[in-house]
């Protein structure tokens, strides 16, 4: 299996795994200018690469927030986690949310995420008139005296 780059953008930086044993590799933004985030606002960073996955099988690319950039300043992924599909090839954008109370500044270079490749199942899908019937039936949120 092979995880493909190529630069979009003039001073785009190859994403690479930290360590040998990292699960993802690191996303960077590539800014021509610093961009402020402000409290409870979100910006969509671009990170001036596009990807291809060389292999068989059937996989996705998700984007996840970097642990300390969410933990130290509440930036993640506004979807929580980015969906790369594996025939896109456009630009990987990053949109990320500032949760904190106080505004971010992401700065050109600075590692915004993380991409993981994914095993995905590709479902058949099929319309039907009848589910059926479990315990828990369609109890949903709390249904089981839990939060």
């Amino acid at each position: 299996m092979k995880l493909k780059f190529k630069k979009m953008r003039d001073g785009a930086v190859i994403p690479k795994r930290m360590t040998a044993h990292s699960a993802g590799c690191d996303l960077t933004a590539c800014l021509e200018s610093a961009v402020t985030i402000g409290a409870g606002e979100t910006a969509m960073i671009p990170t001036g690469v596009a990807a291809q996955l060389d292999c068989d099988g059937e996989y996705v690319l998700l984007a996840y927030a970097r642990s300390s950039l969410a933990a130290k300043h509440g930036l993640a992924p506004a979807n929580c986690v980015g969906v790369i599909d594996m025939d896109y090839r456009g630009e990987i954008f990053i949109p990320l949310h500032n949760s904190s109370k106080e505004a971010y500044t992401v700065q050109n270079g600075e590692r915004i995420a993380q991409l993981v490749v994914t095993p995905a199942v590709f479902a058949e899908i099929e319309e039907c008139e009848e589910l059926t019937d479990t315990e828990r039936g369609s109890g949903g949120f709390g249904s089981t005296g839990k939060y």
